[in-house]
């Protein structure tokens, strides 16, 4: 794909700086702040535009998730290579996952961000999170597994769960797979829809810096500065904690994988600006799969590892789990045991999957691992000392689930003998100039 050359406008674009999209989202995130500082009434009623803008985004997830998946499971055109390929991504995913909690753990002990709060457990307001604190309830194993099954086929679109989509977009692909010759006809006409829903998506990101600004003038206006400052310690935290996650870990997988974190962090800039207004990584789903793609992925492994990660591969969760868990145990003067630690552990691993880039999933994921803890040391009702912070945390939860996502499609591609290294060497040589913003992608071509 031949790419413009940049000019001296805006930095790796032909275009205007004020017609660049990353600049655009940034000027949006910045009145959304002032005019939440300055008018908090007027910046509440804002929110339906970033709300607008997500539903949009969400209204083309699952039709492009199952044609990708479909798409790429039939391309492959070998179901041992497909269950290889899924099998290395969840290896990849549940290593890198534990890290993620392990490294929560011990940042909440050296740390200590909840020590000093000297809260009574008795005196906390269970109302404030007796919602969270019931859906964390229903979410059985057993609920967990049987909300993976949609109603109908079609339930699933109409619902729009990732999980489900995953599901069946999986059968589908096996069956095409084993039709054979008779299946090509199939595979075509999946592929063309495929192109005309990133079109469609190519439209409505056009109005991410719209969206952004409802969401983050919502978000002052809702809650505050000041809520950063009265449990600054546990925010700073966290988003440390998650940046050191990216450039040591990620960076390293990255370094050993051939590429460097920083150009990569370059190449998605535009995506990680959006998420950053919007809290949500769904947003950006469509575009980091073609993003992958232009970087040198291969088709079947983007279509299998991106939708999946999205379910199973949820780094800044894992962190804000665990973290969380211990700053809420600090607080009200709990002292965990190993086997306490082990537990939450454990139950945070299995919590997390499916928290798929929706805003406030790692609220109602907090609750169950929580009330999973023997012994019962911390109250499900002690999340009521964070409820006010939670949506700044979304924040990094997202960004950091999206790279972590965007890493591990490069390391699995590499695993799999897959990653055009002369692509990668391109786009890491300059990716500003190369990760152009979205709004002007055209769909990757997809070999038949």
């Amino acid at each position: 794909m031949q790419h413009a050359t940049p000019s001296a406008t805006a930095p790796g674009s032909s275009q205007p700086w004020y017609k660049v999209l990353y600049i655009q989202v940034l000027i949006a995130i910045a009145l959304g702040v002032l005019l939440g500082y300055v008018l908090p009434e007027t910046a509440k009623s804002m929110k339906w535009l970033g709300d607008a803008f997500i539903a949009l985004i969400k209204m083309m997830i699952a039709p492009i998730i199952f044609c990708t998946i479909v798409h790429g499971i039939a391309s492959i055109g070998d179901l041992k290579k497909v269950g290889r390929v899924g099998l290395k991504a969840l290896i990849y995913f549940e290593v890198v996952s534990s890290l993620a909690l392990v490294i929560g753990v011990i940042v909440g002990e050296i740390v200590q961000p909840g020590a000093g709060f000297g809260v009574d457990p008795a005196q906390l307001d269970a109302k404030a999170v007796a919602g969270y604190a019931s859906k964390a309830q229903a979410d059985s194993t057993v609920a967990h597994i049987m909300a993976i099954i949609p109603k109908s086929y079609f339930d699933a679109f109409a619902g729009g769960d990732l999980l489900q989509i995953l599901l069946i977009a999986v059968l589908t692909g096996i069956v095409i797979t084993g039709l054979g010759e008779r299946g090509k006809p199939a595979i075509h006409a999946i592929e063309a829809a495929g192109e005309i829903f990133f079109r469609i998506i190519g439209m409505i990101v056009k109005l991410a810096p719209i969206g952004a600004f409802g969401a983050m003038a919502y978000t002052i206006g809702q809650y505050g500065i000041g809520k950063l400052g009265n449990l600054a310690g546990l925010v700073a935290t966290f988003y440390l904690t998650s940046l050191l996650f990216v450039l040591v870990v990620l960076g390293l997988i990255a370094r050993f994988s051939g590429f460097s974190i920083l150009k990569f962090l370059a190449y998605i800039k535009d995506e990680l600006l959006i998420v950053l207004g919007t809290s949500s990584s769904e947003t950006v789903l469509p575009h980091m799969m073609q993003k992958m793609k232009r970087l040198g992925a291969s088709d079947s492994v983007v279509g299998l590892v991106i939708p999946t990660g999205y379910s199973f591969n949820l780094d800044g969760t894992n962190i804000y789990m665990t973290l969380a868990t211990l700053f809420l145990a600090q607080a009200v003067g709990a002292d965990l045991s190993f086997g306490q630690y082990a537990t939450i552990i454990a139950v945070a691993m299995l919590t997390s999957k499916g928290a798929s880039g929706v805003t406030g999933a790692g609220f109602v994921t907090l609750a169950a691992t929580l009330g999973a803890i023997p012994g019962n040391p911390v109250p499900v009702a002690a999340m009521a000392l964070i409820l006010g912070i939670d949506k700044f945390m979304s924040e990094c939860r997202a960004l950091t689930n999206l790279v972590g996502n965007g890493v591990a499609c490069v390391v699995v591609s590499r695993w799999e003998g897959e990653l055009d290294p002369v692509k990668l060497r391109e786009v890491m040589a300059n990716p500003v100039a190369i990760g152009t913003e979205i709004a002007d992608e055209k769909p990757v071509p997809v070999a038949p």
